[in-house]
């Protein structure tokens, strides 16, 4: 069932971190930082703004600690970063970071391309991880990648992704974010998942969902999540984004489309969907291309035109 209108729903802005950490032009910490900051005027309260991993790895995530001291004393946003590990981690908790993210992949070979580990040896990570950030009284959100298609192994069981998933949870993240990483995913799979994670026992309001445009089913998934009472979507400004260890995958649903979707269904983002059309052409201007939301298409063509 669609949900009435008014409800609020919470989008978590991806794109200084998923949706620049692919692009081959390298953004200074700085630009990196006034992207987020034009993000939250928006109406934005969410953002991944980067991630803290080994540069040699993912070269546009270098100086996210920089990231994080430019914006320090930013108020009304709740600011997330990325930590594989103990290091990552420790590196993140130097800073003014608001909420941290453990990631893995549901097939062993994405998580071994991705993590350079098992996925039990991922899940033995970030035990210590999940310790501390207690402790010291720090959310902690989870990513559980490739749910529905892994780019070397195929088809991934549902009772896969449920269990791993599970384990993220009962371990202490607070919510399961779950990636269809290379976009293969149709609304009938969005809703056997989560069929999958009801009969655990996990409510709706746990879970959120990372989608790629990839095959361009991201809004019709959008809507099953919708239906099955999720209220949380991960989006991109533009469209930006894709993995780099999955060959092909094009970027996340653009925040844009989906803000547009909620509007047009009476739902509340709290989001000025023209400001973000500005702020995705502002950073389409320094990436040397045009976003590939349609939404961002459309009305940016309409302004031209004024």
């Amino acid at each position: 069932m669609l949900p009435e209108s008014g409800t609020e729903l919470s989008i978590v802005e991806v794109a200084p971190r998923d949706g620049l950490q692919n692009e081959a032009i390298v953004l200074a910490p700085k630009l990196r930082a006034e992207f987020i900051r034009r993000l939250t005027s928006t109406g934005i309260s969410r953002i991944e703004a980067g991630s803290f991993v080994n540069p040699k790895w993912i070269p546009a995530m270098a100086g996210t600690a920089d990231v994080f001291a430019e914006l320090d004393g930013l108020n009304g946003v709740r600011l997330s970063a990325l930590t594989p590990n103990a290091r990552g981690f420790a590196d993140a908790c130097a800073t003014s970071v608001g909420e941290v993210a453990v990631f893995m992949s549901a097939s062993e070979t994405h998580n071994q391309k991705n993590t350079n580990c098992s996925t039990q040896e991922s899940v033995d990570r970030f035990a210590p991880i999940l310790e501390q950030s207690t402790a010291l009284g720090l959310r902690v959100r989870g990513y559980l990648s490739v749910v529905a298609g892994c780019p070397y192994e195929g088809s991934v069981a549902v009772s896969r992704v449920v269990r791993l998933g599970s384990r993220l949870l009962e371990m202490g993240c607070y919510e399961l974010s779950l990636g269809d990483t290379i976009g293969v995913a149709t609304p009938r799979q969005i809703h056997t998942l989560m069929d999958g994670f009801a009969a655990e026992g996990i409510d709706s309001d746990r879970l959120a969902w990372h989608l790629h445009d990839t095959r361009g089913t991201a809004l019709a998934n959008v809507v099953a999540g919708l239906e099955r009472g999720v209220r949380t979507f991960d989006a991109s400004a533009g469209g930006l984004g894709g993995c780099p260890y999955a060959p092909g995958a094009s970027g996340n649903v653009a925040t844009e489309d989906v803000v547009y979707l909620a509007d047009q269904m009476g739902l509340s983002t709290g989001i000025d969907l023209d400001a973000l059309v500005d702020v995705s052409g502002w950073m389409a201007e320094h990436l040397g291309k045009a976003p590939v939301s349609r939404v961002w298409q459309a009305m940016w063509s309409a302004k031209e035109t004024r």
